[in-house]
């Protein structure tokens, strides 16, 4: 069993590794102003960015789905990894040496599953690529490579490799590296066999598949003999690390251009994303023995950002499975913000083929916006149809006007009614808009009896709706971004992210000058933590100290939530912290006095002359020390 990972080593993980560098190799990050990065958040669906980073404080939090915390918070979410798991990854990535507390340190037995995993699919990756660059059987493979334009530089760029066609040549190396047959046939490289586990892949040219990150965790394996009786494309079986609906070849060689250029080209095949970014177009990336979908989808808006300008263009080829393909492709283009295009080479060729026969040019020119989808679509059905005939108008219409009132965008629905009536030969355009606009009032009417159920599940609904949720303590639900609790927030933001301009009159304020519970807690979790004078003495282990000091995970939320969000005026210095300390004491003070005035007020006419005394000599001090407070601001705390 794996001991405890040193904590002082666990820090330097921590402190090695910057957050914003982490998080930009899964979603695109842009400046949000105060230091802060921000983008689509990768834990829940939404179209514009609520989810954060700050880099200076190391934490992340999504203020639409409430997930936060460090980086190695964020690569447990992420990966669904073990604490251990997302340490030893950022470890390595670190190059820092873990300490284990019982049993000492042994890399070999003491790593997660799917680090182990991960591991072999490295290893088989550069195994698989030696057999292609030297091995005399991989003569097949390179011939096979060669025919198509790619030599073994390109090969060596992509990964490509070779499996021997013998039963077990790569499952006897893993062991050899220390590898259980258990590891091996849970990685999905090796299969059983009548004695023993033997090679899922032989005889086969190889594509490793990389997740966002990088990470090798499958292969596509293409059959190159004929007295192979397997499918042309055998790839990965589901694993605790492949999921094909998950899966995009290149996405780790395309993710930075395709946010860069806020375009994205989706191909068919393995071949075809190597044709396209050695001919330029470094955006191609492909499914894996899947059609394009849901899942896809997300990973890919994430990274575009869903601004205005972002383009995704499908390359398919012209026969009817590559149209079929492009039409279960505008199913999910509503899902897109960004346009949608379709792009068909001359003679139906894929960019693989296109590039031999015509060169790069060609390819890149492919790639450029031609189609939108939606009228490929639409083009499609109305084919279906004699549109010589009334009744053949009429109906092509009863099909594609259902699939316009989809289109979200008032304005480009109507446009593309109006498409419509010229593709169907309907000279009245307006009797087409308003049966299109019919329909998608019809469709609004019918989803208009509440939110729909994945959205109030996933967190999707706008920000200022789920901030109730926020409070996250028993009792009525509060909405924190209440104007009566804006001040309380500033002050704590002021102690988590700038201790050193309310330390030390901070540490003097008590836990009930914070009216809202959450933030109350907050209070509480930053004087267990050593107070913001802490802040100033360690910044850097300050607010780790105080996510583990919070009671509960709501808590520790708040805390990543106020630690990232940026403070209301941007030239923050001691005056303004001064001015937001005397708001939360004087508001403090104004709830103190009407409290004594109701006593005062019930002690009136029949109550004890000596607590009336007291109790007015207590109205008269709280009065004096508001009006000092008034006077003389920070200089009176």
């Amino acid at each position: 069993m794996a001991g405890r990972i040193n904590d002082e080593d666990v820090k330097a993980v921590r402190d090695a590794v910057p957050i914003d560098a982490v998080v930009s190799e899964y979603l695109q990050l842009r400046n949000a102003g105060g230091g802060n990065l921000k983008g689509l958040c990768p834990f829940h669906d939404e179209k514009s960015p609520s989810f954060q980073v700050s880099p200076s404080k190391g934490f992340f939090h999504c203020f639409g789905c409430q997930e936060g915390g460090d980086t190695i918070t964020f690569v447990m979410k992420i990966d669904h990894l073990t604490f251990s798991e997302a340490v030893e990854r950022l470890a390595g990535q670190a190059g820092i040496t873990l300490r284990y507390e019982e049993g000492g340190y042994n890399p070999t037995h003491q790593r997660g599953e799917r680090i182990r995993l991960v591991e072999a699919h490295k290893i088989a990756a550069e195994w698989y690529a030696e057999q292609l660059a030297t091995g005399p059987e991989a003569e097949t493979g390179r011939a096979f490579l060669a025919e198509r334009g790619f030599d073994q530089a390109a090969a060596q760029h992509f990964g490509v490799g070779y499996s021997p066609q013998g039963w077990d040549h790569l499952t006897r190396f893993l062991r050899g590296k220390g590898f259980s047959d258990k590891e091996l046939l849970l990685s999905g490289l090796s299969q059983e066999g009548r004695r023993g586990p033997i090679d899922r892949f032989r005889g086969r040219l190889m594509w490793p598949i990389r997740d966002i990150g990088g990470d090798v965790v499958g292969f596509g394996a293409r059959k190159l003999y004929e007295a192979d009786n397997g499918p042309k494309y055998l790839n990965t079986p589901e694993t605790a690390i492949y999921k094909k609906s998950q899966m995009l070849y290149g996405i780790d060689l395309a993710k930075k251009d395709i946010a860069k250029a806020s375009r994205a080209v989706v191909v068919e095949g393995y071949t075809d994303v190597m044709a396209c970014h050695l001919a330029g177009v470094t955006t191609a990336i492909a499914t894996c023995g899947t059609a394009f979908g849901g899942d896809h989808i997300k990973i890919l808006r994430r990274l575009l950002m869903d601004n205005g300008s972002a383009r995704v263009i499908f390359t398919f080829d012209g026969d009817a499975a590559g149209q079929k393909a492009a039409l279960r492709a505008f199913e999910d283009d509503q899902k897109f913000a960004a346009e949608t295009y379709i792009a068909i080479a001359p003679d139906g060729m894929d960019p693989c083929d296109l590039r031999l026969a015509k060169g790069d040019d060609a390819v890149a020119d492919l790639a450029e916006p031609r189609t939108p989808l939606f009228e490929f679509a639409l083009r499609q059905i109305v084919s279906r149809y004699d549109l010589d005939t009334p009744a053949g108008r009429a109906s092509a219409l009863d099909e594609a006007a259902p699939v316009v009132a989809r289109i979200k965008n008032s304005g480009a629905q109507h446009e593309v009614a109006v498409q419509l009536a010229g593709m169907l030969g309907i000279l009245d355009t307006q009797f087409v808009v308003k049966r299109v606009a019919q329909l998608a009032r019809w469709a609004r009417d019918r989803g208009g009896k509440g939110p729909a159920p994945d959205q109030r599940q996933r967190g999707t609904a706008p920000q200022q709706q789920a901030a109730p949720a926020r409070a996250a303590v028993p009792g009525p639900a509060l909405n924190l971004r209440n104007p009566v609790f804006a001040t309380e927030r500033e002050l704590l933001k002021l102690a988590l992210q700038r201790p050193d301009l309310v330390s030390p009159a901070f540490d003097a304020y008590g836990v009930d000058e914070f009216t809202a519970p959450p933030y109350a807690a907050v209070r509480e979790a930053i004087l267990e933590a050593g107070g913001a004078e802490f802040g100033v003495q360690d910044p850097q282990d300050y607010l780790v100290r105080v996510r583990e000091a919070a009671p509960d995970d709501a808590v520790r939320a708040t805390v990543t939530e106020l630690a990232v969000e940026a403070i209301m005026r941007r030239a923050v210095d001691e005056m303004y912290a001064g001015e937001v300390l005397v708001r939360v004491r004087r508001r403090a003070v104004e709830r103190r006095v009407h409290d004594v005035n109701g006593r005062l007020a019930r002690l009136s006419g029949h109550g004890d002359p000596a607590e009336l005394t007291a109790v007015q000599n207590e109205l008269w001090v709280l009065q004096q020390y508001d009006q000092t407070l008034r006077t003389h601001g920070a200089a009176a705390l």
